[in-house]
C-alpha cells in the first residue's frame, strides 16, 4: 500500500470519527437516520464540508444528499471543484446518491459500511431493495468503476495495510461500528414516530 493510501485510509477514518459522526448523533436525537457524508480536498485531505442524514425534514435528505447540499452551497470561492474532492460516505449510497454523486461531477467515493451491513446490523434493507426491484440489480452489484466514478469499500483498502496498520484500522473501525450501533438501535426504536416513507 503506497503512502499516500495510508495517510488517506487514516483521514478518512478520522474524519468518519470527528466530523461525521457528531453530526450524526444530532440527527438521530431528531428523528434521522445513521447515514452521514463529507467531502475532503484530494490534495490535502483536508475537509470541505460534512453532512448528516435529515430524512425526518425530507425523505430526499439522505446523508450523501444532505451533504452535497452544503458543498453546493458554499461561496463559489472557498469551494474546490468536484474532481478536485474526494467523497466520503458512512454508508454505501443507495440508487438516488450513486447517480447524485455522478450528477454533482465528482469521480469517486469511499464508504465505510456495505449495503450488506446497513441491512444486516443497521437494519435498512431499502438500498438493495430497491436496486433489485426498480434497476434489476440483484446483491447491489452496480458497476463500481464506470465512466462516472470509482467507487472504494474503506475496508477493503485496509486489508492492504500492513499488519500493525490494519491492526489499528480495525480498532477505529470497530470503534466507529458500536458507535453506530448504538445510533443504528436508538433510530430503530423511535423510527415509527417518523413520517419517512422508507424508514
Amino acid at each position: 500500500m503506497s503512502s499516500q493510501t495510508n495517510l488517506l485510509v487514516d483521514r478518512m477514518l478520522t474524519v468518519l470519527h470527528e466530523d461525521v459522526l457528531p453530526l450524526t448523533h444530532e440527527g438521530v436525537r431528531e428523528g434521522n437516520k445513521v447515514f452521514g457524508a463529507a467531502v475532503l480536498r484530494k490534495a490535502s485531505l483536508e475537509l470541505v464540508i460534512a453532512g448528516p442524514n435529515e430524512e425526518a425534514q425530507n425523505p430526499l435528505l439522505h446523508g450523501e444528499i444532505s451533504c452535497l447540499n452544503r458543498y453546493w452551497s458554499l461561496p463559489g470561492e472557498s469551494r474546490p471543484p468536484p474532481a478536485e474532492c474526494l467523497f466520503l460516505s458512512s454508508h454505501e449510497p443507495c440508487p438516488m446518491c450513486l447517480a447524485a454523486i455522478a450528477w454533482s461531477g465528482f469521480d469517486n467515493f469511499y464508504y465505510l459500511f456495505s449495503y450488506e451491513e446497513s441491512r444486516d446490523e443497521f437494519k435498512i434493507p431499502h438500498d438493495l431493495a430497491i436496486l433489485a426491484e426498480v434497476f434489476r440489480c440483484p446483491d447491489g452489484a452496480y458497476a463500481d468503476a464506470n465512466a462516472y466514478w470509482n467507487s472504494y469499500y474503506l475496508l477493503d483498502l485496509i486489508e492492504q495495510g500492513s499488519q500493525d496498520e490494519r491492526a489499528r484500522w480495525r480498532e477505529q473501525v470497530a470503534d466507529l461500528r458500536s458507535a453506530y450501533g448504538g445510533l443504528s438501535d436508538h433510530y430503530q426504536r423511535i423510527k415509527q414516530e417518523s413520517d419517512i416513507p422508507l424508514a
